[in-house]
């Protein structure tokens, strides 16, 4: 999980490392984090931003148009990314300027140079309306006090008071979050971009983040995946306050149906680690993933008759070392829960003690609806 702090719903990945993809190809040497680019396709540059947390990269991606380049994705709010890009835009570009700029999805190593980068180059910033208005609600400043309803959803979910605490002013010390962005050219499902000899379709994501971008240009096989099909890692889903009887891993699951449609061959251009191939294969993996978090969480209740959500929490994640750990990982263990309830899989009581607790639906069994 990253080290760094984070606002809520803003980190990639929750750092639930999978079994290697050995079947996986690689084809690409990455670039390294000092400006440099690699050369994917004709018109197709890969960079990498630094970040100062164990995640310590973000992927962009540069397409160049018949007068320009579009970016894609920011890097962080620093000063380190910002020098990077005046590199990028120094040596690499050809000469051409940057026209515009489009964001996969609001997290800040996403999205957290768009002020600067529209401000500096005079861009226009392209987004689905699903991401810029969650980003606009998320940067503004942490209220204070931490609203009720705010705290009433962790306590209920068990998390221990001096935990909520810390949590809280992780949250309120969080060292990247940007500034805010006024304007937006919105992206929507199904929408083609034209960007020089390549027409991209724009492909929504959910579950990490609420309307997220993949761009898919489907005559080369190249897919610009942003967070939803990283290579190694799996991305954070999560329920959180804002939206506390969400089913973000069911979003999540037919997101995978959305991307599966995409050629076997495709080239997939993730946002942290590396450019691969083997498209079904990851998907697959994913969902194998889940499958195992649900199997283990229905197994334990096998051994005690309910479990709070942060018990259910320690069952999955064993290694937590920071306060923003809590918040992605009990986060995530309620996404789970939340699928397994609307499945029947589970039943929910508010116990006298003030916690939510969760048990077997009577009769169910852990193979049950388990398949997609």
């Amino acid at each position: 999980m990253k080290e760094q702090l984070a606002r809520t719903l803003m980190t990639p990945a929750s750092g639930r490392r999978l079994r290697a993809s050995v079947a996986l190809d690689y084809p690409f040497t990455p670039p390294q984090t000092d400006g440099s680019v690699v050369e994917i396709a004709d018109g197709l540059l890969w960079a990498r931003m630094p970040m100062p947390m164990a995640l310590d990269h973000i992927n962009v991606y540069l397409l160049r148009g018949e007068t320009g380049w579009t970016l894609v994705d920011t890097g962080l709010n620093t000063a380190d990314c910002r020098a990077r890009w005046e590199s990028i835009a120094a040596e690499h570009l050809q000469g051409l300027p940057i026209e515009a700029l489009i964001c996969t999805h609001f997290h800040y190593d996403h999205a957290g140079l768009a002020p600067w980068i529209t401000e500096r180059f005079g861009v226009p910033l392209f987004m689905t309306l699903g991401e810029f208005m969650t980003m606009k609600v998320l940067n503004a400043p942490m209220p204070d006090p931490v609203p009720p309803e705010q705290i009433a959803f962790y306590q209920r979910a068990g998390l221990p008071e001096l935990r909520l605490t810390k949590m809280f002013e992780a949250l309120a010390a969080d060292p990247f979050t940007p500034p805010p962005m006024p304007a937006f050219q919105r992206l929507r499902g199904g929408q083609v971009l034209r960007i020089g000899n390549r027409e991209w379709t724009i492909i929504i994501g959910e579950g990490h983040s609420p309307e997220h971008a993949c761009l898919y240009c489907e005559a080369e096989g190249i897919l610009i995946a942003g967070d939803q099909l990283l290579p190694r890692i799996s991305s954070n889903v999560l329920v959180s306050s804002i939206e506390p009887e969400g089913n973000p891993l069911q979003q999540w699951f037919d997101s995978l149906d959305r991307l599966e449609v995409c050629r076997a061959d495709t080239l997939i251009l993730p946002s942290h680690q590396n450019v691969y191939r083997g498209l079904h294969l990851r998907t697959q993996e994913l969902r194998e993933h889940h499958l195992q978090q649900f199997a283990q969480l229905l197994g334990a209740l096998e051994q005690q008759a309910e479990f709070s959500a942060f018990e259910a929490m320690n069952l999955l994640f064993k290694k937590l070392r920071h306060p923003m750990d809590d918040m992605l990982a009990l986060g995530e263990t309620l996404a789970h829960l939340a699928w397994l309830l609307k499945e029947g899989r589970l039943q929910r009581r508010l116990a006298e003690d003030g916690l939510w607790r969760y048990s077997r639906e009577p009769g169910a069994l852990i193979e049950k609806g388990m398949h997609w």
